[in-house]
């Protein structure tokens, strides 16, 4: 019995997701087009809440003081069920949709080169599916939409969650374009950005340098401090910089003003504060020694992310019912040549971690068909920190957050190039984002009655958070509206 009503709960999902197919490419492909930056994502956005009001979410607008940051409401009570959709490109990436050969839209504009397209509008597929499920089973429950913007900015769910939008959230689920089909047991890592400013007075640089006070001197200092400050960091935490003022191009003048922008990242956003705090005296250090001014400026921060431990395996076992995505001789002919054009040493790169991905022996035939036809279980012991960011951490310390990957991408393929940004925009990923809403919409269903497993993934998190979310960032920092 249990079993046909599993089958019935798949049955309608996918009946949900191919009724609205044709509405959901289409808007991934103009999304795809549009390729609009960071906070400036107006038609993308506007698409995204047209197709919400059609099927009868209630849309709130411009939250969190981000004009292009939204969320669509749908239904009442508990459980509450958030899906997190993003749609913001990526700078100097354009690239025509399915070529697999470089050719861009329009040079040096933006492009999809991180898949947000199909994040966006697969996500908006699987709260439309929740919405169906839920009114056809007459079943209590509240699905959210929550349309993310600047991803690939300075972030804006950190602002979100700072406004409490994910407060009553009783879990997120979310995807990202990939090139496999998981829920990874990996982590983010922590990060917080900011401009470090020196001033000092200006002088001529072989008459009376003495007079001078060197604001490009300090960052020098400061810089030097913070690459001695390495040995003594822990594993995992990262300092990098560059100048964004350094000073001028006349050797002969002592620069008075100079500025260097630092990111700092660690395994949790505790330890990032902390790293930052030393970076912070270091700085200070070095207008000391200068006698220059320091000022500085915090201009983003993102927690940690890992998926959460009690709600991952619900989705991995969604993604194993629902399976990968179908795909056909054509579609691995199109994914072959995405693979044959990156250059021959970063091919060799691939192929090396196709081996470690998928064995030695099996490298060869990957290459002829490179999609990936299968999926990985979630294991919790395997998973491993990562480098990046994303301000997806910040909704799982407000929520149980769980996200799952999708291939939509030849295996090997690497983000923010042009090659994802064609692939985004193709049938590879028509295929992914598809198979991505119903795994998530799935997810939904099969998690929104099991109110002891929602407890105890609200008790994994309040664990993490120390019983409520603390934004990263200082309140009076806002979204940097119209610097991308």
């Amino acid at each position: 019995m249990e079993g046909n009503i599993m089958e019935k709960d798949l049955e309608q999902i996918r009946a949900s997701v191919a009724a609205h197919r044709e509405e959901i490419l289409s808007a991934n492909d103009r999304i795809h087009g549009f390729a609009e930056m960071a906070y400036q994502e107006f038609q993308s956005s506007e698409l995204l809440i047209g197709l919400l009001e059609e099927n009868g979410f209630q849309v709130e607008k411009g939250l969190a003081d981000m004009p292009t940051c939204f969320l669509g409401r749908w239904g009442k009570g508990a459980p509450v069920m958030g899906i997190l959709g993003e749609f913001d490109a990526l700078e100097c990436l354009s690239q025509e949709a399915g070529n697999p050969e470089h050719k861009p839209v329009l040079e040096g504009a933006p492009g999809h080169g991180c898949g947000h397209c199909a994040l966006g509008t697969a996500s908006l597929s699987a709260a439309i599916a929740v919405k169906e499920y839920l009114e056809r089973n007459q079943k209590s429950g509240t699905v959210i939409y929550f349309g993310c913007p600047a991803e690939e900015g300075a972030g804006a769910k950190q602002f979100m969650a700072r406004a409490g939008l994910f407060d009553d959230c009783d879990f997120v689920y979310t995807w990202h374009p990939a090139t496999v089909n998981q829920v990874s047991a990996d982590s983010n890592s922590a990060i917080m950005g900011a401009t470090f400013t020196f001033d000092g007075i200006t002088a001529h640089a072989g008459a009376c340098p003495w007079n001078g006070r060197s604001a490009l001197d300090a960052c020098e200092l400061m810089n030097v401090g913070c690459n001695y400050l390495r040995e003594h960091m822990e594993d995992g935490q990262r300092v990098h910089y560059a100048y964004s003022n350094a000073g001028g191009s006349q050797p002969n003048v002592v620069p008075a003003h100079a500025s260097v922008k630092y990111e700092v990242r660690a395994r949790r956003v505790s330890e990032v504060k902390e790293l930052f705090a030393r970076v912070v005296d270091i700085a200070k250090g070095a207008a000391l020694m200068t006698g220059t001014k320091l000022t500085y400026e915090v201009s983003m921060a993102f927690s940690d992310f890992e998926s959460n431990r009690t709600l991952a395996p619900i989705v991995s076992d969604c993604l194993k019912e629902v399976g990968a995505p179908s795909w056909d001789d054509e579609d691995y002919a199109l994914a072959e040549k995405y693979l044959r054009s990156y250059d021959p040493v970063t091919l060799d790169h691939i192929r090396q971690s196709m081996a470690e991905m998928f064995g030695a022996e099996n490298v060869p035939e990957i290459e002829k068909r490179p999609l990936h036809a299968g999926v990985f279980a979630f294991d919790p012991r395997s998973g491993k920190p990562q480098g990046g960011s994303t301000d997806v951490g910040d909704v799982s310390y407000a929520a149980p957050t769980v996200e799952l990957n999708i291939a939509t991408a030849c295996i090997g393929n690497i983000g923010h190039t042009w090659q994802m940004a064609g692939q985004a925009g193709s049938r590879i990923a028509h295929k992914g984002l598809l198979t991505a809403a119903e795994i998530m919409a799935l997810a939904c269903v099969r998690t929104m009655d099991r109110t002891d497993l929602i407890q105890k993934a609200k008790e994994e998190v309040r664990r993490k958070n120390g019983g409520h979310y603390q934004c990263p960032l200082p309140d009076s920092v806002k979204p940097p509206i119209g610097t991308y």
